[in-house]
This record gives C-alpha cells, structure tokens and sequence, in this order.
C-alpha cells in the first residue's frame, strides 16, 4: 500500500472545531465532534453515511449554524451561518458535483461575484490572466476564455479549486472529490492537492476510498454517530483499524459472496454495436449469477447497460431476456420484462431530487401500492422503510426530499427502488460509490442474496476489488470492445488491470 508523506503538526492549528452539536428536529446530526487542522497538510475526515461529516463540512460552509461548541480560525471566533462570511473568512468547500454556470467562461465562474473593475467596467483582461495564473499554478493549462459546459467532472472541480484560491482561501475542503473521476483523473487531483498542501494550505480530504486516504493524507478524523472518535497520523494506523473505527465493529467480509449454482440463461446480448461507443458486444448472464464488467472509464461499460435497459438506442444486435427480444430504447417494456437498472449518475438520472424519500424509493411500484387511481399512503411509506431497514437508511423523516440526504443515502435510495421491483435481471452501474465501507458490505451481501435468490445480475464497478469480490465472472471492456473474459477463479488484478489497459500478455 501506498503511504503519503511525512508531516509534523505545527504549534498552532489553522482551524480548530471543538465539541461542536448541532440537531434538527429531533434528530442530532452532531453530538460531540472536534476537529483540529494544521497549515500544510492533507487531513481525511472519515466515517460512515450519517457519522456528521456532511454536517461538519456545511457548520464550516456557513449552510449551517451550529448549537453548541465552538470554531475558531486563526484563533479567532469563526462567523457561521453565512456562506459568504464562509469565504471571506478564508474556507471553501468543493463538492462532490460541482456547481459551475454552464454558459460562462472559465474565467467568469472562477470571479464570479467578484470580477475585478477597471473603473465603472469589468477588467476582463485582468480576469483572464488572474485565472490563467491560477490554473498553471495548480499545474493544469485550462483556457479561461473556455465555456464551462462541456467540461469533464475532473476540470469543473479544479476551476473549483481555482475560485476558492482567488478568494485567498486557507482551508480547502474536498468533499469526495474522486467519486466521478478515473484513475488518471484522481492521480491529477492529487497532484493538485499536494500543490495546495506545499503551499502551506490546509486541506480536508472527504472519501470513502481508504486507499486513496493512505496515499495522500498526512492525518485522518474519524466520526462515528455525530461524534470524533480519533485523530490520528496516517502512517500509525491500517485499513482495518481505520474500519473498525467507523462502524464500531470489525468488517471481517467486504464480499460476502455466496457460492450458487447457475441455472437457465437469463439475458443474451448478441453482437450488439453503437456507433462510437460500442461494438461486437455478445455475453449471457445466467440466474443466480453475479456478471462483472470492468474497464476504465470511458471504456463503453455504462452506454452498455444503458443500451440493454433501453434508455440509449444502438445501431445493429440483439438483446433477449428469458427468451424474448428486448425492443430498442424502452425502458418502460424493460421494466414490464423484469428488468431494472440502478444508474451511475444518481442525481441526474436515479432520483427526483426534489421529491420525498418515500415516494423516489416507492416510485417504481406505485402501480402495485394503488387501488384504482387512489396512491395508498402507508404502503408508500411502508416500502420506503422497509427497503430503507434493509439498506440501512439514515433520514429525519420518511417525507423529508430526498435532496436532504447524504450522497451514500441517496445511493441507497435508488437501489431501494429498483430491488422493490423484485426484478429477474438487476443492472447495477457502480452500486456503491460513495457508500461508506460498512453499509457497501450490506449491500454485497443483499446482491449476493439476490443471486443465491435467482436473480440475475449485471455489475458495473470502477472498483476493482468490488468486480473480484463479487464477480462468478468478469468481463473487461476497452475502447467500447470486449477485449478478455474470465472465469473468477482467474480473474486476478494483474490479469485484468492488463486487459483493461491494453498491456502486458491480455492485450
């Protein structure tokens, strides 16, 4: 494993939370959280969806006000409950999705708000070039005359990176910055943040990834429950203990595969093709089997998936599900199939953001909760608490949006829709990014139910250890071809990692 560099906390933290609470309602998010931050180094905040992270991060965004405890910065009283005051205080907060204004260039997203004047009129030479300055000295050549829409995740969170440091921000929190990116993406942000760090910033580093925290933070927090349960140095701990910490119990199995005989073919796809996507694409997934499908992003894995639900058309192939051709771009006749696709992208193509949580996790089967045109309230309901005993879902009220819940929360929630389908074909497009490491070993054991149960089920993971762990079989995908097949007893990371990547004996 990867270990990230020395570093030696300095006499005086930059930013120090202590013994901070905040409830809402009835529900306390913060019981008892601290936090104390050094200039000049990477510090991982961990812990489980509903630990308080996201709470913690917002007290420090000015989206919250806390109600008890005490935020210093500089050793000053930290100014909460405004945004504004947030920044101009000297923190900034990157999140998971960035926010940028599509149709304005680079340079006016960096200055919004705040573009510099010559006199009555922006100074629109100024603006570029103060840009430029700041994209070269993260390392990252962006054009600032460039619009926004367009731009991959990966550049909208250095533009990101870019404002915060125009405001002269000290504290730069990441809030799982790596959640969307590849591994050449992730590899450049980390580049970007050891930039930061050698600048004498201090930055707070979001992930459910333990990997990728041993590879770069210097310290980690942990919370569980609302509160810190330690900070420690990165060096003096493990992976393992770092999980048990989290979820106040050793995970003894990540993939808790059950071993199941296959039975009938469930889904065919024969020579299926998309123009520039995606082409020769043949492969069976049988009952009670887990298929995995890996490949770098960008490989074709998701327009796949998509293609086979429906969602996406394709220009020549078929698709049969127990036998019956699948017709071309209709999810609905999917669905009515037995079909069900848990999406990448769950905000944009999983979840009504604006809608309860009850209704997003009950969505798919109102039909059965209905008596004529009459929606049953309580089995509404019902559905929603029973799936979200089962995932484990941490929400204030069942009629609370769903847009109140963490990123893994809303995870949780589509999967909850789909599985109350109780389809025979499950298509799962990274099932667990952004769960935390003790609710993604529920749901590889629910999968691993499923399969056992009979259901079939299609897998796509960026996580190589999830495809290994819970694959009967794997097939791996580059440049929108299938390029190498293996049986689990012979898919080792070496052999697909070079399969994917087109090198070594698998190319």
């Amino acid at each position: 494993m990867l270990r990230s560099g020395s570093f030696t906390p300095g006499s005086e933290p930059i930013l120090r939370v202590a013994h901070i609470s905040k409830a809402f309602g009835g529900v306390r998010a913060l019981v008892d959280a601290s936090l104390d931050l050094y200039p000049g180094e990477i510090h991982a905040l961990l812990g489980e969806n509903g630990a308080g992270k996201s709470t913690l991060l917002k007290a420090l965004a000015g989206v919250h006000q806390i109600d008890s405890g005490e935020i210093t910065l500089n050793g000053e009283e930290f100014i909460q409950g405004s945004t504004r005051m947030s920044i101009e205080q000297g923190v900034a907060v990157i999140y998971q999705e960035p926010n940028l204004f599509p149709d304005l260039t680079l340079a006016e997203n960096v200055f919004i708000g705040r573009q510099p004047t010559k006199g009555k009129f922006v100074d629109w030479e100024k603006m570029q070039s103060e840009s430029k300055k700041l994209f070269d000295g993260l390392g990252i050549p962006l054009n600032p005359l460039a619009k926004a829409r367009g731009l991959s995740i990966a550049d909208q969170q250095i533009v990101e990176i870019a404002k915060a440091l125009s405001t002269n921000a000290q504290v730069i929190v990441m809030d799982e910055p790596t959640a969307a990116l590849s591994a050449k993406e992730v590899e450049r942000l980390f580049e970007v943040a050891r930039r930061l760090k050698a600048q004498n910033q201090a930055v707070v580093f979001v992930s459910h990834r333990l990997d990728e925290v041993f590879e770069l933070c210097q310290r980690m927090t942990v919370m569980r429950d609302g509160s810190t349960v330690d900070t420690k140095m990165v060096a003096d701990s493990s992976e393992a203990e770092v999980i048990q910490m989290m979820v106040g119990r050793e995970v003894s199995e990540l993939f808790p595969k059950i071993d199941v005989e296959t039975g009938d073919s469930v889904l065919t796809v024969n020579n299926l093709g998309a123009s520039g996507n995606f082409e020769g694409i043949s492969f069976e997934v049988k009952a009670g089997e887990i298929l995995g499908i890996a490949g770098l992003v960008g490989s074709g894995r998701s327009e796949i998936m998509r293609a086979i639900f429906g969602v996406d058309g394709y220009d020549h192939g078929t698709i049969q599900l127990l036998g019956k051709f699948v017709p071309k771009k209709n999810p609905a006749k999917s669905m009515a199939m037995g079909m069900a696709l848990v999406p990448e992208d769950r905000r944009q193509q999983g979840l009504f953001m604006p809608t309860s949580i009850a209704r997003n996790a009950s969505i798919t089967v109102l039909k059965r909760l209905s008596k004529g045109l009459v929606l049953s309230r309580k089995k509404e309901e019902q559905t929603a608490i029973t799936w979200g005993e089962v995932l484990q879902l941490k929400f204030a009220r069942i009629a609370d949006s769903v847009d109140k819940l963490s990123g893994g929360n809303q995870q949780k929630v589509v999967l909850a829709k789909w599985l109350a389908t109780n389809p025979t074909l499950l298509i799962v497009d990274e099932p667990t990014r952004g769960i935390d490491v003790g609710t993604k070993s529920e749901v590889h054991r629910l999968l691993s139910q499923k399969a056992k149960d009979g259901m079939a089920i299609l897998m796509v993971s960026s996580e190589l250890p999830e495809i290994l762990g819970m694959s009967d079989r794997v097939i791996v995908m580059r440049q929108g071809r299938m390029v190498a097949h293996f049986e689990r007893s012979d898919a080792t990371p070496s052999a697909v990692i070079a399969a994917a990547t087109g090198s070594g004996s698998q190319a």
